[in-house]
């Protein structure tokens, strides 16, 4: 079972940022270094979790080896692991300066390699259309929410953030009783996602129908049997080619 803090997303979005940051960077090494130190891990530290000596660590901190893709993500999933081991302290500041703990409420987060149609989504959630508005566009990745979680712990601003990370997505409440309060976060938020999924009801609240209706989104009332269920079908879009 995956630990409730940090969630894998958290973890997924400081792994790309450092990585990110090692790419970007005119001397990578200097870099490689920087986050070492963040960590507070030792060259000898590094190089135990990598299987590598710590000449190698140090020959691309001193920038004689250039890193590749796969040193990189072996680097950064050498920081995390040791984090891991030490209670998840650095992991924890990063995710509050930049601003991730609203992610606290997502149960999973993905982009897709190429765009997918409405059509594909509803098959995948086993979804039935609960408004008029079809969608022309394609859809480029996907967010599903524990709606009680996002009620309890997230700020007004964190909760539109999380609705308005990507426009061209689709937002999946899970655990949804009646539909009216994430419909009622839809309606106020000033940045729309693509298309929203509801999934726990059979009915849906007459209001939230009638905020679907005048929203003039796609509402899509999901008849997964389960989250899990709804989490593995989504994610073969991700994997899957088209």
């Amino acid at each position: 079972m995956e630990p409730s803090w940090p969630p894998r997303i958290v973890l997924e979005k400081i792994a790309r940022h450092i990585a990110g940051e090692i790419v970007m960077s005119e001397h990578p090494g200097s870099v490689l270094r920087k986050w070492r130190e963040i960590f507070a891990a030792s060259q000898l530290d590094v190089a135990r979790h990598m299987g590598v000596t710590p000449s190698v660590i140090s020959d691309y901190e001193k920038g004689r080896r250039t890193p590749g893709s796969l040193f990189i993500r072996r680097f950064v999933e050498a920081l995390l692991d040791i984090d891991s081991e030490r209670g998840w302290s650095v992991v924890s500041r990063l995710a509050k300066m930049l601003q991730l703990n609203y992610l606290g409420a997502v149960i999973d987060m993905r982009e897709f390699e190429t765009g997918v149609t409405l059509e594909e989504i509803i098959t995948r959630v086993k979804g039935i259309p609960i408004n008029s508005y079809l969608l022309d566009e394609r859809i480029y990745g996907y967010t599903i929410v524990d709606s009680l979680k996002a009620i309890m712990s997230l700020t007004g601003s964190e909760f539109l953030h999380l609705l308005g990370s990507t426009t061209q997505r689709v937002v999946v409440f899970t655990r949804v009783t009646t539909g009216r309060s994430p419909m009622i976060a839809l309606r106020v938020s000033t940045i729309k996602p693509a298309a929203i999924v509801l999934h726990g009801p059979r009915k849906l609240d007459y209001l939230a129908v009638w905020m679907a209706e005048s929203e003039r989104i796609p509402v899509i009332l999901s008849m997964a049997r389960n989250i899990e269920e709804l989490v593995k079908n989504l994610r073969q879009l991700v994997f899957s080619p088209r």
